[in-house]
């Protein structure tokens, strides 16, 4: 995925499903780098965990 998708996806509001090894997240922000972003689990654990954009996958 590139910083400009990531971005389309946290400004739309449909709900886009984003899988980072498999496992489905919620981007919560593209961090100002560029190429990482902070995301976590979709479900009850609100762990973060920062990740390179380009191992995010649109479902």
């Amino acid at each position: 995925m590139n910083a400009n998708r990531v971005k389309q996806i946290l400004s739309s509001p449909a709900d886009v499903e984003v899988k980072y090894n498999g496992v489905s997240v919620w981007i919560d922000k593209l961090n100002e780098d560029g190429t990482t972003a902070t995301v976590h689990l979709r479900g009850p654990l609100e762990e973060r965990t920062i990740v390179n954009i380009s191992e995010l996958q649109e479902e």
